[in-house]
């Protein structure tokens, strides 16, 4: 088991740092974030390594752009997945402490600064700060204000939470060079997404600790459309069936209450198909009160928003366990250190 040590940094000894940034079609949201990175204050050696998986945009002629302003370089990410990116961007620098970025995020100038002060005061295995939303649009804060709820997304710590603690996950977060390649990085699973939490999960497993500290700032901007919304969360649904598959275990118990909405809606459906109603309407009355309380009053967008992502969620993670767990096992994309 690891065993944390805590210590305050010294301006003698700064570790290096290399930002990790995979990228796929990023066009336009890489001038905001390269431009939060821009602005950092680390004292130490920093750079930033974008893998991009073969954008049709122009993202990459963008992140050239940046590099008369920042330590980059660019790399070719073949596979296109997220996880194969940041562990070919792992490869081509010596740095110590990698912190994961993504290109839809933008970073408040002591972000990795922070990262590796926290690193170091905790000796946690991975630190890394809350998921905080932010959007310009009508829909977009709605969606950010469901994600920061606790009824609209679920008691996960990593998006509200205002103390320093450990917790099971964090939103992106920052490691230390040997843990990550010794963890062969993220494995790459079939749903594409749920990898972060899967690497975490394995990080705790093996006595590896996960420190959560709000002083990490980020903003992320979230989904802007109905449809894109849909797929998000019915994609993270699909993402914790892959993790049971995988892991044997459930990563936690909360995806449950989704799960369980969408089989009493289906049930009340068959239901229904008897000429018994009052089962289905019952559910349906309970589920528009607890969006409704979630939404608070005046928000009726919010409850919709709300039931969105709950629905999908339960129906990514139903679809997801129809699949066979030995089908699913085999699709994982596992890497080691070289």
């Amino acid at each position: 088991m690891e065993a944390p040590t805590s210590r305050t940094l010294s301006p003698v000894h700064l570790p290096s740092v290399a930002v990790l940034l995979p990228t796929l079609d990023e066009a336009a949201s890489i001038d905001a974030c390269l431009a939060s990175l821009a602005l950092q204050d680390y004292a130490g050696m920093w750079e930033v390594v974008i893998a991009d998986g073969g954008s049709a945009d122009d993202t990459r002629v963008l992140a050239e752009a940046w590099k008369n302003r920042l330590d980059l370089r660019v790399i070719d990410n073949p596979d296109r997945v997220q996880s194969e990116g940041l562990w070919l961007a792992a490869q081509v620098t010596d740095a110590e402490i990698f912190v994961r970025a993504d290109a839809h995020t933008t970073y408040a100038p002591d972000y990795i600064s922070r990262s590796v002060q926290v690193l170091a005061e905790t000796g946690a295995t991975a630190v890394g700060g809350p998921m905080v939303p932010h959007s310009a649009s009508a829909f977009g804060q709605s969606v950010a204000r469901m994600m920061r709820s606790p009824l609209g997304i679920g008691p996960g710590a990593f998006h509200r939470s205002g103390k320093r603690r450990e917790v099971d996950t964090v939103y992106l977060g920052a490691f230390r060079r040997d843990r990550f390649l010794a963890l062969g990085g993220m494995r790459t699973l079939p749903s594409r997404v749920a990898e972060d939490a899967d690497f975490y999960w394995r990080m705790r497993r093996e006595g590896g600790t996960v420190v959560l500290d709000p002083t990490i700032g980020s903003s992320y901007r979230p989904r802007e459309s109905w449809p894109g919304l849909w797929r998000q969360f019915f994609r993270y649904g699909r993402g914790k069936a892959d993790m049971l598959f995988v892991n044997g275990v459930w990563p936690s118990w909360r995806p449950l209450a989704p799960l369980l909405l969408v089989l009493g809606l289906l049930e009340g459906l068959v239901l229904g198909s008897l000429a018994i109603w009052w089962p289905l309407w019952a559910l349906l009355g309970l589920w528009c009160a607890v969006v409704l309380l979630v939404a608070g009053r005046g928000r009726p967008l919010d409850a919709l928003v709300a039931a969105t992502m709950q629905l999908a969620y339960g129906s990514g993670l139903l679809t997801g366990l129809f699949r066979m767990p030995a089908r699913v096992r085999s699709q994982v994309v596992s890497r080691s250190a070289p």
